[in-house]
């Protein structure tokens, strides 16, 4: 009995062993499987050094930006409206090729990551305000865009006739980070909410606008689809000033108003004549804030000036007149 129990067991224990084994490697295996599916930490995000941040640090801005013409309404709105005879001429056009070629090259050239890699440094912004006004008769002009606003969601506004005649401070953004920048030197600036609201509220001459830039197709569709949302956050005296804007700023015209990254915020101050007087990008900086209330203050007394002027010509030619309005000549 003795033997045949031992026998048993010299039977059986190589067969343990290759049990016990076979369990072995498969626990190491699944340890091994584990272990590469279970993601790495998290390497740090690399910081910009000093001699790189020192090169990409904005530089205040020393020209004017915008366009040499006047806007005009209808201009920049994204259509192609030139009739077939002057297509089959621009498409036999050497020069017009040459045109086309030069913004083809330039689109091409820059790099996609570009815009996001630059927001490393001091959070994308591009330049600093500069601290006085720019000359009225150096400053450029702010172009016309076309777009839908909250007050009209079904019917496309120009913004040259919102700024006519006012003093603006136009926020231009693209998404909700570029937004929140624009914020600080808006919405974030009580000293700002003050002129607003209190020194120039009866007046009715200086005006905030707000132009949405979206030229994603499925994204501009998504902001109409919460503009009830939006508006709630406006007054409504304010949604008229608030433009979707899906087409017609072209990479010509970004550059002409320094609009150079579009995921940076920028403010740009203008004036009754649709001039850009001063501008602003990124985060608004303490000088920067202070510039922009002189800057507002210096041109809402200049028309508050120049309207008191005419109104007080029209009440000398109606009593000239007796009080009879004489119509002028065209």
């Amino acid at each position: 009995m003795l033997q045949s129990s031992q026998s048993t067991l010299r039977f059986r224990w190589p067969s343990l062993l290759t049990t016990s084994s076979c369990h072995f490697k498969r626990q190491q295996f699944q340890l091994a499987r584990w272990a590469s599916s279970t993601p790495a930490a998290p390497t740090p995000k690399s910081k910009p050094s000093d001699d790189e941040d020192e090169e990409h640090r904005p530089k205040p801005l020393s020209r004017p930006l915008g366009q040499d013409k006047p806007p005009l309404v209808g201009e920049n709105n994204g259509a192609d409206r030139r009739t077939w005879r002057q297509r089959r001429d621009d498409l036999f056009n050497y020069d017009k090729h040459l045109e086309r070629r030069k913004e083809l090259t330039k689109a091409v050239a820059k790099p996609y990551f570009r815009e996001w890699s630059n927001m490393r440094f001091h959070k994308g912004k591009t330049f600093q305000s500069n601290a006085k006004l720019f000359r009225a008769s150096k400053a450029l002009y702010f172009p016309n865009l076309q777009g839908i606003t909250l007050a009209s969601p079904k019917e496309v506004r120009d913004t040259t006739p919102v700024l006519k005649d006012k003093v603006s401070v136009v926020s231009v953004y693209s998404g909700t980070w570029a937004e929140n920048q624009t914020a600080t030197f808006v919405g974030q600036n009580p000293d700002l909410t003050r002129v607003l609201k209190e020194k120039y509220a009866r007046e009715g001459i200086v005006q905030t606008v707000f132009l949405n830039v979206e030229e994603n197709d499925m994204k501009a569709w998504l902001i109409r689809m919460f503009m009830p949302n939006l508006r709630k956050r406006f007054s409504p005296d304010a949604h008229g000033r608030y433009f979707v804007i899906w087409r017609g700023l072209s990479e010509t015209l970004r550059e002409a108003i320094g609009l150079i990254n579009s995921k940076v915020g920028y403010v740009y101050l203008i004036d009754s004549e649709c001039r850009i007087r001063w501008a602003g990008s990124g985060r608004a900086e303490a000088s920067e804030k202070e510039s922009l209330i002189k800057g507002i203050s210096r041109l809402a007394e200049e028309l508050a000036g120049s309207n008191k002027k005419e109104n007080d010509m029209i009440v000398q030619d109606l009593k000239a007149n007796g009080g009879k309005v004489v119509p002028t000549a065209t």
